[in-house]
């Protein structure tokens, strides 16, 4: 039966074929550890599961909530751009709640995409920002994603030859799945382009709590007029270990904020009253439970990137996010990032993302998340090492899974 059109334009979900062999050798015993998915494995803070129970009793709070989220957890969330940025946001028009980063993103682009409209995004990239926009229609235009002095010449490019013109620009720092981190001054020059051109800023900014350096990654709102042209998605998955809540934000550009609240008000009632509550006594913290759980992430960085260098593979110390954007080992590289994933689980007992489930710019590279704990990532190392050590020796040489079909 021919699919339908919408996913006939989606590629095959590279995770998928990871998922199956992980679920494979789980059946069969093995004790995978898995450092793929960036499923957090923290606990959400006490004070806010509290908050949900005490909530969750009142009857009054099972009904339909609003899609655009309760005017109190819109306030906070301004509240929260004041204090950690500076930025001045209007809760009523500048700020709407999503059922995480991901609905929102998918969401705006159905508000904002006309068919064939092109979108200028990183590559490689979380899948998302992309196929959101393939999936309204519009057409992806790959740019690099290192937000150095390579990235406007890039703009400019794309400007000249991309017919039509580029719609939006999407941006993502701290990157998924790069890690890399981006300065004001790199979204100054970014906000002077894309007003000189007409163009929408979409930011993912997930993870800008979650860095280790103690340099804050700023919010591209941060620069003057910026919100003329610019809407942010941010998330409380990572910052407060809530994923399973689907509690996130958009915030910005006034007439952007409405047409995705429109949309969203066809679609979504909203997250669960009580998950909305308890967001906003969140985010009215005194920010002790981020600094709690930026300092798990931090150790658990500082193991990972010792360990798995004493055991042969060495990688670039993440500034921020919940992951290593990891090169694969030399002898390997030729392989690819799934099949090298695929000889990971196999041989090592160990997941990881491939980067070609990111985009084809990210098929050199795997992504490790930091959803284990220390032991078991040092447990992960020692794995490793022998495998790395056991594919060294021609007479144990190993022979990727494809090529023994």
């Amino acid at each position: 039966m021919e699919e339908f059109h919408k996913v006939r334009r989606l590629p095959p979900y590279v995770f998928e074929q990871v998922n199956r062999l992980k679920a494979s050798a789980r059946s069969k015993g093995a004790d995978i550890i898995d450092l793929g998915m960036g499923n957090p494995d923290l606990p959400t803070p006490k004070s806010i599961v509290d908050k949900l129970c005490e909530v969750v009793r009142d009857p009054r709070t099972h009904r339909y909530s609003s899609s655009r989220g309760i005017p109190g957890l819109r306030r906070a969330q301004a509240n929260y751009y004041a204090r950690r940025f500076g930025v001045k946001l209007d809760p009523e028009t500048q700020v709407v709640a999503t059922l995480g980063s991901k609905e929102g993103f998918a969401n705006m682009a159905q508000a904002i995409t006309a068919p064939g409209d092109v979108i200028m995004c990183p590559n490689p990239t979380y899948p998302i920002h992309a196929f959101g926009f393939i999936m309204s229609g519009g057409v992806i235009r790959s740019l690099q994603v290192e937000p150095d002095d390579g990235f406007i010449p890039a703009l400019e490019r794309g400007i000249r030859h991309s017919i039509p013109k580029p719609l939006a620009l999407i941006l993502n720092y701290p990157s998924n799945p790069t890690a890399l981190v981006a300065s004001l001054d790199f979204y100054k020059d970014v906000v002077a382009f894309a007003k000189k051109n007409d163009i929408i800023i979409l930011s993912d900014l997930a993870y800008s709590e979650i860095y280790f350096d103690g340099n804050p990654p700023p919010s591209v709102l941060q620069v003057p007029g910026a919100i003329d042209v610019t809407v942010e998605f941010t998330s409380m998955s990572k910052t407060f270990s809530m994923p399973g809540w689907r509690m996130g934000f958009a915030v910005g550009n006034e007439r952007l904020i409405s047409a995705l609240t429109r949309v969203k008000s066809y679609l979504d009632y909203g997250a669960f009253t009580p998950i909305q509550v308890a967001a906003t006594a969140a985010l009215n913290g005194d920010g002790a439970d981020i600094e709690e759980v930026r300092d798990v992430y931090h150790k658990r960085r500082d193991v990972m990137i010792d360990t798995f260098a004493r055991a042969g593979w060495t990688m670039p110390a993440p500034a921020a996010s919940m992951f290593a954007w990891a090169p694969i080992p030399e002898p390997f590289r030729h392989l690819g990032s799934l099949e090298f994933s695929k000889l990971l689980i196999e041989h090592a007992d160990v997941a990881v993302a491939p980067g070609v489930g990111f985009g084809e710019h990210g098929d050199d590279h795997v992504r490790i998340a930091l959803v284990e704990n220390e032991h078991r990532i040092r447990q992960a190392a020692r794995s490793i090492k022998r495998f790395l050590a056991s594919a060294a020796r021609p007479a144990d040489n190993i022979v990727p899974l494809a090529a023994r079909r």
